[in-house]
């Protein structure tokens, strides 16, 4: 995938996804946390071109909002749906590529803890609906 430019505002809509994936089952855990920054850290920073005021790489933006909603707990439902809104508004974005890569991130994100249970793989049957608009 060559590297684009992709915004913070981006980022921030995967960020909200990756949270609703992981706590689709109402716990949030280590592994869950610890497979998303190891994916940002080797698949999404390569991608990107884009740095914000302090020079840091706009795809760590995934981890500071996966952390904050952690931290403040929302229904995963309405990270869910608010990632959904962005896609629909932006679908211009989402480059088979890019899709492809929020799918991977999200099926390896639920799969971290002991395989996916019922809710995560209902959350990853409607991305991937999502996905194929």
């Amino acid at each position: 995938m060559k590297p684009q430019v992709l915004t913070e505002e981006f980022y921030k809509y995967i960020g909200k996804l990756c949270y609703a994936i992981a706590a689709s089952d109402k716990v949030v855990r280590v592994e869950e946390m610890k497979t998303l920054k190891e994916l940002v850290q080797e698949k999404w920073v390569p991608i990107n071109n884009s740095k914000d005021e302090f020079g840091t790489d706009q795809a760590y933006k995934i981890e500071m909002i996966f952390d904050w909603l952690k931290e403040n707990d929302p229904d995963a439902g309405w990270a869910f749906n608010q990632f959904k809104e962005y896609k629909k508004e932006n679908n211009h974005i989402f480059t088979p590529d890019i899709n492809r890569l929020i799918w991977e991130t999200a099926d390896a994100i639920a799969a971290s803890f002991s395989g996916k249970n019922k809710s995560e793989v209902i959350m990853l049957s409607k991305l991937k609906a999502l996905l194929n608009t």
